[in-house]
């Protein structure tokens, strides 16, 4: 089975092979050099130093890494603007919600980009001030790739910080982890670096670090970045996860890196859009506007997304609906993982035998 699902990805044989390494126990030193080579493997994607950034490690999904970020370093008397453009803007509205953090919402119809005139109004006039600010870069919602450097910008002249849901785009779409407006972002092993669910991440600013509250326990990002510096756990990780994380890492190394990855998903993404546009199906958003990891398309005419996921499944492809208000109207289709364009040439076969 083909998983063109937004995670957990079909797995090349490299990293479902390292599963099979030796049972470790989480308190001993082969442990800790596993849990130092996936620390700077994350750190090496993008090419940053340790001595800015702290790469920390959390074993959960990718939202547990995205709540570790918004519960530790949004400060205790902090104020936090969320972005929101689809379901994960609106998940980390809710994590505020629930940690009590005073926030507001600048929130948009799922289909358009965010208003930057509006937003910025918001940071400039708000009373009190603005802290922090949350958005998510790609909205897997719709596979809208949000625009971070005019966000970035403005967080950095006004003394902002900026926190992102890179959950979808670490490993494959560009981020600028040298502007100084960046203070956070949260990713995921089991997307665009090609790892199996179980742990996920945060690459924090170590200044960001050093005014982080401490509002939750396990999910406690301070306390998780001060003992894995000092070769340390505060509980017991998916060790196998760790396993194949540090493989994937080394595989995406040795492919080209991210760029490699951008360009290969560029690829399979245009030939999925070409082989719809010939069965007269359309995406949702431009490509320009889209993450090259999943594009979202309209469902034709007469067909339900229920009938064409059965009848893709029994082809061998795991596909994925929309989501909410989305969900009678669109699918979408997701080029992570070990895909081939031959299984992208029998993916458009097997949607023209439904849609015929």
């Amino acid at each position: 089975m083909l998983l063109l699902n937004p995670g957990p990805v079909s797995l090349s044989e490299r990293v479902r092979s390292s599963l099979l390494r030796p049972d470790l126990c989480h308190r001993e030193p082969e442990f800790f050099d596993l849990q130092d080579a996936a620390r700077e493997g994350l750190l090496a994607v993008y090419g940053v130093a340790a001595s800015d950034w702290a790469p920390v490690l959390i074993t959960g999904s990718g939202t547990a890494a995205v709540e570790s970020m918004v519960a530790a370093l949004v400060p205790a008397d902090g104020r936090l603007l969320v972005v929101e453009n689809g379901v994960y803007g609106e998940r980390i509205a809710q994590m505020a919600k629930q940690y009590r953090i005073d926030h507001e919402v600048v929130q948009h119809d799922w289909l358009c980009a965010p208003d930057f005139n509006a937003i910025l109004a918001r940071l400039d006039h708000a009373q009190p001030r603005f802290t922090q600010l949350a958005v998510v870069h790609h909205e897997t919602t719709t596979g809208r790739l949000n625009e971070l450097a005019g966000l970035a910008q403005a967080c950095l002249e006004r003394g902002v910080g900026m926190l992102v849901d890179a959950v979808s785009s670490f490993g494959a779409e560009a981020i600028d982890f040298a502007h100084p407006g960046l203070s956070a972002v949260a990713g995921t092993a089991n997307k665009c670096l090609h790892g199996v669910p179980g742990v996920a991440f945060v690459l924090a600013r170590q200044r960001a670090l050093e005014q982080a509250a401490s509002r939750a326990y396990y999910l406690d990002l301070a306390r998780l970045a001060r003992l894995q510096a000092q070769r340390n756990t505060p509980f017991t990780p998916a060790v196998q996860a760790y396993y194949a994380l540090v493989e994937g890492l080394d595989e995406l190394r040795d492919e080209g890196g991210w760029q490699a990855r951008h360009a290969r998903y560029t690829a399979l993404a245009r030939q999925v859009a070409e082989g719809f546009a010939a069965l007269g199906i359309v995406p949702v958003l431009p490509a320009a506007q889209s993450s090259v990891v999943l594009r979202a398309y309209r469902l034709p005419a007469k067909v339900a997304y229920p009938q064409l996921h059965d009848a893709l499944k029994t082809a061998g492809f795991v596909i994925y609906a929309g989501q909410g208000g989305l969900s009678a109207e669109i699918f979408r289709i997701a080029t992570m993982g070990r895909v081939q364009a031959a299984d992208i040439e029998r993916l458009v076969r097997a949607v023209a035998q439904r849609v015929a």
